[in-house]
């Protein structure tokens, strides 16, 4: 199934293929200078930042892998989740949340769907997500969904930001942990634990 054919809903909101008219609320993300804190230093400089050679996801609404997140109940903009290929077997989760949403489980509850759906539907053996160290809000998100660290990278980049100097994170789970961890939530009929 292509990804833009799939809409997710979790308890809290709907994940739908993003289109052109959400690239103001996305340009809306990357003016807050705490959501961007951790990939941009701060505010997009959006004079100077071109989304196709910037070094992180900018969204416009044109993207296959992109999903724009609203509340079911009053379709009020949350932000976006991503889960971007790297190769058949391999995708990448990413996200971004307006501040007002974070800290209320909205970025777990999405990454999980979408997660739940590359695994499900989009063939994946493995999804993988990175942080800077630092950022411990989305560390935590992927710990939350399953996700385990796998290595800390350090990179020499041309004009760090604050908080570089600690490394990027990379976390990771497999198909068959994340089969495992459904399995300990619904144990099979007759099993023990039941």
């Amino acid at each position: 199934m292509r990804p833009s054919a799939a809409v997710l809903r979790t308890a809290r909101m709907t994940l739908a293929p993003c289109r052109p008219d959400d690239a103001a609320d996305f340009i809306g993300l990357e003016l807050d200078p705490e959501v961007m804190r951790f990939l941009n230093g701060g505010a997009v400089d959006h004079a100077a930042t071109d989304p196709e050679t910037a070094a992180f996801l900018m969204p416009r609404g044109t993207e296959p892998y992109v999903w724009t997140a609203r509340r079911t109940d009053g379709d009020a903009f949350v932000g976006w989740f991503c889960l971007f290929p790297e190769d058949e077997t391999l995708a990448e989760l990413g996200y971004r949340l307006r501040r007002s949403d974070w800290g209320t489980g909205l970025a777990s509850e999405g990454a999980r769907a979408l997660v739940a759906w590359g695994f499900e539907h989009g063939g994946y053996e493995r999804i993988v997500a990175s942080t800077m160290a630092v950022n411990l809000g989305s560390r935590r998100v992927m710990e939350k969904i399953g996700m385990r660290h796998v290595r800390t990278d350090f990179i020499d980049f041309p004009d760090p930001i604050p908080g570089s100097e600690h490394g990027d994170v990379q976390y990771e789970m497999t198909r068959s942990e994340w089969l495992a961890s459904l399995a300990s939530i619904h144990p099979a009929k007759g099993d023990a634990s039941d």
